[in-house]
């Protein structure tokens, strides 16, 4: 049986998409001096999303690096400044959806973060984002060495900080993860605008 919107009593954050504006494309762009055609042959063929992912899932850069090098040698530049100029892929933040996880703050909503992202670019967007210190706890996939929708990650962010599955809710931009969330009993929330997530969050009296 679904437990009462009233249990539902911490809210975790997926990053990226929801709170961040992560998109390659804004780094990029400028590499490729606004040629759009071969920006995006770049991501469909050389840095992709499969190959991004695995460094969301533990690998290192320069392990990625090299697995590309053999066909790719003379994109070496373009392939080493993901990690290089990560910080350009994010201009900023999402100020509206931010706005909302300050005020679940100032209500003492407990609030965490559960993240696909690389163990060694997101350090320094933790350091530059102040409202991620607002977070209880944030578990990261490449610290783990797994990543949503992997059911195993949302167990270890449930275990670390002893978080109850009927007592969550969970957003995310990407569905599968928000529909792996709840399999596992959490509320899970599609991410689309902050304006749906608001009305979300009041039918469960937590706006």
């Amino acid at each position: 049986m679904e437990p009462s919107s009233a249990r539902r009593r911490v809210v975790v954050f997926d990053l990226g998409g929801v709170l961040l504006q992560w998109d390659p494309r804004h780094l990029y762009r400028k590499l490729f001096a606004g040629d759009e055609a071969a920006m995006e042959s770049f991501l469909a063929e050389v840095c992709t999303v499969e190959w991004n992912e695995r460094q969301d899932a533990g690998r290192s850069f320069a392990d990625a690096t090299a697995e590309l090098m053999p066909k790719h040698r003379d994109k070496r530049h373009l392939i080493e400044a993901w990690c290089a100029r990560f910080d350009e892929m994010i201009p900023g933040a999402l100020d509206e959806t931010v706005q909302i996880v300050g005020e679940l703050k100032r209500r003492g909503v407990p609030l965490y973060g559960l993240t696909n992202w690389s163990s060694e670019t997101f350090p320094s967007q933790r350091a530059r984002f102040e409202f991620l210190d607002w977070f209880d706890g944030i578990v990261v996939s490449g610290d783990e060495g797994m990543m949503k929708p992997d059911e195993r990650i949302f167990r270890v962010l449930l275990d670390r900080y002893r978080i109850a599955a009927g007592e969550a809710v969970f957003i995310d931009d990407n569905p599968n993860n928000a529909q792996a969330a709840s399999a596992l009993g959490i509320h899970g929330i599609h991410f689309q605008s902050a304006a749906q997530l608001r009305r979300e969050l009041a039918t469960l009296d937590l706006l």
